[in-house]
């Protein structure tokens, strides 16, 4: 049976201190659950992730990175390899985010390499498909979505696919408070599951967790994560708030 996810990415935000003092505060909150069955991910700044994984103490909490090189060493002046990353007890990565993809032009070529990088190096990808405003409007998104997995994941044996969590981002409503309905959501987390079916098989399909990324918070997350293809969220703003990532945590 699949597993539910909530994953906060953190971003470009948090100095190390104040980054320490959420991951504590998260840490705290969660222990405090009843036991559950949910894992938790929180996506934090390279700067953190040593101290972030070094604090939790949580059985619920895992650590991942934000983004990792395409190679797996060299001279990569500021780049960080899986290597790396899995040095600092790190156990995921986002890779494919839709801020890197609209920023810094990565495309399906260089993320496919990621993904298997990670994968040698015992990290689990998170992997972020999505499609803009335009795409959706113009009836191209399951097109797009199609083509990002594909491209990105398709060409991996089943027993490595089997390690990938996918996170669906509609990119025209992250960060602008515009929430894909709950209609919408599960439309795209269906056609997803149905797209790994054809490829990997019933079983396979069935067991992979999709998650979606888009201006998911405490007021709407019980109502997304209803859906029976939703399996959890890719949490951006509000994962910088405990109470806040507590509440969509508990709303799964």
């Amino acid at each position: 049976m699949r597993k539910k996810i909530v994953a906060g990415n953190w971003k470009m935000n948090n100095s190390l201190n104040t980054g320490i003092e959420l991951a504590k505060q998260i840490n705290e909150l969660v222990e405090n659950l009843p036991p559950h069955e949910t894992g938790i991910i929180i996506g934090v700044p390279y700067i953190l992730l040593s101290k972030v994984a070094d604090l939790i103490n949580s059985k619920y909490i895992s650590v991942a990175a934000q983004n990792l090189a395409e190679w797996e060493k060299g001279a990569y002046t500021g780049e960080i390899s899986a290597e790396m990353i899995k040095s600092t007890g790190a156990e995921y990565v986002l890779i494919g985010h839709s801020e890197r993809r609209k920023y810094f032009n990565e495309e399906e070529t260089s993320l496919h390499k990621k993904v298997n990088l990670a994968l040698e190096n015992g990290i689990k990808p998170i992997y972020c498909c999505g499609e803009v405003l335009e795409e959706r409007n113009s009836g191209k998104h399951f097109d797009i979505i199609k083509n990002q997995i594909k491209a990105g994941l398709f060409e991996l044996d089943k027993d490595k696919f089997q390690n990938v969590i996918i996170a669906y981002e509609p990119v025209w409503a992250i960060g602008t408070g515009v929430t894909a309905s709950p209609e919408q959501a599960q439309e795209m987390h269906k056609f997803i599951r149905q797209e790994i079916e054809s490829h990997y098989g019933t079983d396979v399909a069935e067991d992979t967790t999709i998650l979606y990324g888009g201006s998911c918070n405490p007021t709407n997350a019980t109502e997304l994560f209803s859906n029976p293809d939703v399996d959890g969220g890719l949490i951006g703003g509000a994962s910088l708030k405990a109470d806040d990532f507590l509440s969509i945590i508990a709303s799964i």
